[in-house]
């Protein structure tokens, strides 16, 4: 079964307007007052890291992915619960230090969780809760609307070409390699957004799926210019330029930039925005009538890829590998 044919069998559960018909990557909990933003991401070895990867780099991402759920959705993060598969081995000591190192860079406290002990040689499986605070408004993905323009933060496919380089056996560029291991939650830029956006997510299965999923919970049709998405220098030096390169890039998954969805009217004060936090935001398409995924080069539309992003499937492959 995929991931979303699953996600369909469970939303008759999930009846709370909290879960926001799970339509969304966090739960939404009214509570005197406060919104309280509720995530859960799972990492598993050898689907979203190596078992190569140094566990302090594990644990930084397992902290980042929860993270970038919550600066999806303007939250302020308050806390995280862990939920940790013993090895018995080394391995958890050197996690568990690098938590304590990750949780610091972010000022942030660990409130609980649960640990279990894995069969002798299972793949771990590490999840984690965060917990925010939301802002008077919380984006979602489903609120852009006709006529609205589609924006990312930062630069696109980095994380990749990091992946890639390390499945055959290089580290440099080691911008791309860390972009890989050690994603950068958005998190400043989330609460800056919050306000201003009509739909916000994460991208972390790929720009143009995690579009499409915008564009289906927003009933729109999405138009996304494959030139005007951002590529970093050594992203470009790496691969080129070319029409093939930037699909790669944009079905590539694992930025963890922001995705979102604003009024053509609201370009200038994006742009402003975007100047004072020190993070690009660069338009790269626009919503309109109807239904699905576009993708244009040169002004014309091109053949979409079979595979537009990462989609978890029972038995699938396994693009840490």
């Amino acid at each position: 079964m995929k991931e979303a044919a699953f996600i369909e069998s469970l939303r008759g559960l999930a009846t709370d307007a909290a879960a926001r018909g799970l339509l969304d990557d966090a739960a939404v909990l009214q509570v005197g007052g406060e919104a309280l933003i509720l995530t859960h991401d799972m990492i598993v070895e050898g689907v979203h890291y190596r078992a190569d990867d140094p566990p302090g780099d594990v644990a930084w991402k397992l902290v980042a992915v929860n993270l970038s759920d919550l600066a999806a959705k303007g939250a302020r993060p308050m806390g995280v619960l862990l939920g940790y598969g013993l090895g018995g081995d080394d391995w958890d000591r050197a996690f568990a230090e690098g938590l304590a190192t990750t949780l610091g860079a972010f000022g942030l406290p660990l409130l609980g969780g649960d640990t279990v002990a894995m069969p002798q040689g299972a793949p771990r499986a590490l999840g984690m809760t965060a917990i925010g605070l939301g802002q008077a408004r919380v984006p979602d993905r489903s609120g852009a609307c006709t006529g609205d323009d589609l924006w990312v933060t930062g630069t696109i496919g980095d994380a990749g070409a990091g992946l890639r380089l390390l499945q055959t056996g290089e580290a440099d560029p080691s911008d791309l390699v860390e972009r890989y291991r050690q994603p950068r939650p958005r998190i400043d830029a989330g609460q800056a957004l919050a306000p201003i956006v009509t739909a916000m997510m994460d991208v972390s299965d790929g720009l143009l799926i995690d579009a499409k999923r915008m564009a289906t919970a927003s009933r729109c049709r999405v138009s996304v210019a494959l030139d005007a998405i951002p590529l970093s220098d050594a992203l470009l030096a790496l691969d080129g330029d070319g029409e093939a390169a930037r699909l790669r890039a944009a079905t590539a998954g694992d930025d963890y930039e922001l995705l979102f969805a604003a009024p053509a009217d609201a370009a200038e004060p994006l742009l402003a925005l975007a100047e004072r936090t020190g993070l690009p935001f660069t338009r790269i398409g626009r919503f309109a009538g109807g239904h699905g995924l576009e993708a244009t080069a040169a002004g014309g539309a091109i053949l979409l890829p079979e595979t537009l992003g990462y989609e978890h499937r029972a038995g699938g492959a396994q693009p840490g590998d």
